[in-house]
């Protein structure tokens, strides 16, 4: 039995998230679906992360170990021809029986996408968060400065319940702004149930002059339980890479 690497893109529109749920329309359930059709028997197929309902991925990664005589060129032809449109294998490679998609990752990078302008991007609508009003680019460059680095992120997750350590290091916030489009690059070594979404709205916040830099500290460095701030909307959000 060979674990082969995957690497998938998808729009993740029309998905209930990557886990398998059942009665649920998933990434991870057509996944498993087309590998099993492919090898002749249930396959499970292990993801690097969980990404939201309407989250999207370029590069998510995956494995699965199952007997095949095709390489890796005519695996990921045949999966192409068997998942649906809005799902693609870029890439197939045959890893070490070692390595595990979600255990053997170092670190994740996001990426959300913002517009705010007097024209809809109407191409890009199933991507980008559009704004009702334009936030201060270096309000939220400055907050970005203050959640960066290793802290406690109980406060950005909506799982405040998480019996595992909340603690994540967050070495990288670039935030960007191109013909009224706002892009927040987000590289950490993980991150919790929908931190990245809660971040965003929180610099946005920051950029509306709703919260202050002090807020944030505060909301990082309590003990009780306090709301960081709003989670933005699913669709923005992309899964850009997993370094292994």
């Amino acid at each position: 039995m060979k674990n082969y690497k995957f690497t998938i893109m998808y729009d993740g529109t029309r998905y209930y998230g990557w886990q398998k749920q059942p009665d649920q329309n998933t990434i991870q359930g057509n996944m498993e679906k087309v590998v099993s059709e492919l090898c002749g028997e249930k396959t499970e197929v292990f993801g690097a992360g969980r990404t939201d309902a309407g989250v999207h991925a370029r590069a998510m990664c995956a494995n699965a170990r199952f007997h095949t005589r095709l390489n890796e060129k005519e695996i990921r032809d045949e999966l192409n021809r068997l998942l649906p449109d809005d799902i693609v294998v870029t890439n197939v490679e045959r890893v070490s029986n070692k390595f595990h998609a979600r255990y053997s990752a170092t670190g994740k990078t996001y990426c959300y996408t913002c517009y705010y302008g007097e024209n809809k991007p109407v191409w890009k609508r199933r991507f980008v968060n559009c704004l009702d009003k334009k936030p201060d680019l270096e309000l939220m460059r400055r907050a970005a400065k203050v959640l960066q680095g290793e802290h406690d992120f109980k406060n950005f997750s909506i799982n405040p319940q998480m019996k595992k350590s909340t603690v994540r290091i967050v070495d990288r916030i670039d935030i960007k702004e191109e013909n009224g489009y706002y892009s927040f690059s987000f590289h950490g070594n993980g991150f919790l149930q929908n931190m990245v979404r809660i971040l965003t709205g929180t610099l946005l916040e920051a950029g509306y002059g709703k919260i202050t830099t002090e807020d944030i500290i505060m909301a990082l460095n309590s003990e009780e339980r306090m709301k960081g701030g709003p989670t933005a909307p699913a669709l923005g959000l992309c899964l850009e890479k997993v370094d292994y």
